[in-house]
C-alpha cells in the first residue's frame, strides 16, 4: 500500500521525500518491492522528473545499498573521472597514471561497452593478463601502492543501482536525467572521493545527442555531487566525431600509450590534460589553470605517466611489454573531392562492433584485435581516391560500404571545438 501510493504521489507530479525514496530503494534492494512496481516509479520518474533534491536522495540511497571504499585518514586526495562515453574515448587509461604523477591516488571504477561506444575494462582486456575483477581489498591496496587502478565495480557497490539500471533497459527509461545521475554517482561515489571530474559528451557518437540534453546531465551531476560533498566539475565535449585515431580495443591501447610518452593525437592530449587540470584546480593542488596544465603537461612529456601506466598493468597481473595483437589493415578511400563536412559517429561504433570488436549482448565475445584508424577529420579537404579510414580485421570488403557511408563529403565544413564548456556549482 506505502509504495502505491508514493508511486501515485510521483505520477501526479509530487515531489517524494526523503523518507519515502528511503523506503522505495531500501525495498528494492532487499526485493521486499517487486520489479513492477519499480518500474512504475522509474516511469513516473521519466515522465515527471526530479528536483536537485531528490535526485540526491536517490543516489543517496543508492549509494548506501552496499558498501563503500575505505581509505586512511592519510592526508592523501582520492580522485576520479566518469565519462558518459563515446567512441574512441580511451582518456582513461592515460588520465589515471597521469593524475597518480600529479600526488592523487586514483580508484577508479570502470564498464564494458555495450552498444556503439567501448568499455575502458574491454580495451584494457588487450593486454595479456590485465586483471579487470579486483576485490575491494586488492582495489584499496594497489590503489595505495601504485597510486592507481582500473577496474570493474565489485558488486557489493551500489547494488541497488545494478537491478534498476537492467530494469530500466527493459521499460524505456534510460534516458531519464535523475535515474542516469543517480546510476552514475551512486557507483563513482561510492569510491570515497575527494573530487570527481567528469566528461559529458554530446554528438553523433554521445549517449546525449544534443548540446542541450548533455547540458542537463551535466548540470544534474554536478549539483548532485556537490550536495553529497565531494567536489565537482563537468567539461562538455563533442562527440560527433571519434575521440583520436583509433577505435576498437587493442589500437586503442596503443593511441594511449603514445599520449602516455608525450606524443599521440592532439585531441585525446589535450582533452586528457585538461580534465587532470580540472581535479588540480578543484583540489586545490593547483592554484590557477596555467599552473594544473603546465604540471600534467610534464608528467606525460617527461615520461613519467608512462612508467606509473607500466607499474598499474603490472600490479594487475598484465605484461606491460607484451605486443598486442592487431588485425592486418586495408584502406577506405573517398569516391568523392569536397571537405569532411560530417561523420556518423555511432555509424561508425556499430561498424567496430560488427568486426566483433564489441558487443550487440552482454554474453558476445570480444575480438581485441579489430578495430579502425581515422585517417580524416571534420574540415579536412578530401580528393577522390584518398584513403579516409585504415580497417583492421579479417573481412575488410564486407564493412567498407558502411564505413564510406559514415563520412559526409560537401562542398562546406567547419572544425568543431572539443571542448564546449566547463560546468561548475
Amino acid at each position: 500500500m506505502i509504495a502505491a501510493q508514493i508511486i501515485a504521489a510521483k505520477r501526479d507530479g509530487r515531489s517524494l521525500t526523503d523518507d519515502e525514496i528511503a523506503f522505495f530503494v531500501q525495498g528494492y534492494a532487499d526485493e521486499s518491492i517487486p520489479d513492477y512496481q519499480m518500474s512504475a516509479l522509474a516511469m513516473a520518474i521519466f515522465l515527471n522528473g526530479m528536483d536537485e533534491r531528490e535526485t540526491a536522495s536517490l543516489t543517496a540511497q543508492m549509494l548506501n545499498s552496499g558498501t563503500q571504499l575505505n581509505w586512511p585518514d592519510d592526508g592523501v586526495l582520492r580522485v576520479d573521472k566518469h565519462s558518459t562515453g563515446g567512441v574512441g574515448d580511451k582518456v582513461s587509461l592515460p588520465l589515471a597514471p597521469l593524475l597518480a604523477c600529479c600526488g592523487f591516488q586514483v580508484p577508479m571504477l570502470s564498464g564494458r561497452g555495450l552498444g556503439p561506444t567501448g568499455g575502458t575494462l574491454d580495451k584494457l582486456e588487450s593486454i595479456p593478463g590485465f586483471r579487470t575483477d579486483l576485490s575491494l581489498s586488492e582495489i584499496t591496496t594497489l590503489t595505495q601502492q601504485v597510486g592507481c587502478v582500473i577496474t570493474g565495480a565489485s558488486a557489493e557497490l551500489a547494488p541497488a543501482d545494478r537491478r534498476l539500471y537492467a530494469l530500466r533497459d527493459v521499460t524505456a527509461t534510460v534516458q531519464s536525467i535523475p535515474l542516469i545521475t543517480a546510476s552514475i554517482m551512486s557507483k563513482k561515489l561510492a569510491e570515497s572521493l575527494d573530487a570527481l571530474v567528469l566528461d559529458v559528451k554530446f554528438g553523433s557518437g554521445a549517449f546525449m545527442k544534443t548540446r542541450e540534453r548533455a547540458t542537463m546531465l551535466a548540470e544534474s551531476l554536478v549539483a548532485t555531487g556537490e550536495r553529497m560533498g565531494v567536489k565537482t566539475t563537468a567539461l562538455l565535449t563533442d562527440m560527433n566525431q571519434p575521440l583520436g585515431r583509433m577505435c576498437g580495443n587493442a589500437v586503442e591501447v596503443l593511441e594511449s600509450i603514445d599520449v602516455l610518452k608525450g606524443e599521440g593525437p592532439p585531441d585525446v592530449r589535450e582533452l586528457t590534460i585538461e580534465l587532470a587540470a580540472e581535479l588540480l584546480l578543484t583540489t586545490q593542488a593547483k592554484s590557477t589553470m596555467q599552473a594544473a596544465r603546465e604540471l600534467a603537461t610534464s608528467a606525460l612529456d617527461s615520461g613519467a605517466a608512462f612508467e606509473k601506466f607500466e607499474q598499474m598493468v603490472a600490479a594487475q597481473g598484465g605484461q606491460p611489454s607484451a605486443a598486442l595483437k592487431v588485425a592486418d589493415a586495408a584502406e577506405v578511400s573517398a569516391q568523392q573531392a569536397g571537405f569532411v563536412s560530417a561523420i556518423d559517429t555511432e555509424q561508425l561504433g556499430m561498424a567496430v562492433i560488427a568486426m566483433g570488436g564489441g558487443r550487440q549482448k552482454v554474453s558476445d565475445t570480444i575480438d581485441h584485435a579489430v578495430g579502425l584508424e581515422m585517417l580524416v577529420r571534420i574540415g579536412d579537404e578530401v580528393q577522390p581516391g584518398q584513403p579516409l579510414v585504415r580497417l583492421f580485421c579479417p573481412r575488410p570488403a564486407a564493412h567498407a560500404d558502411n564505413i564510406r557511408k559514415a563520412i559526409s563529403i560537401g562542398e562546406e565544413a567547419y572544425r568543431p571545438d572539443l571542448i564546449a564548456e566547463r560546468i561548475t556549482a
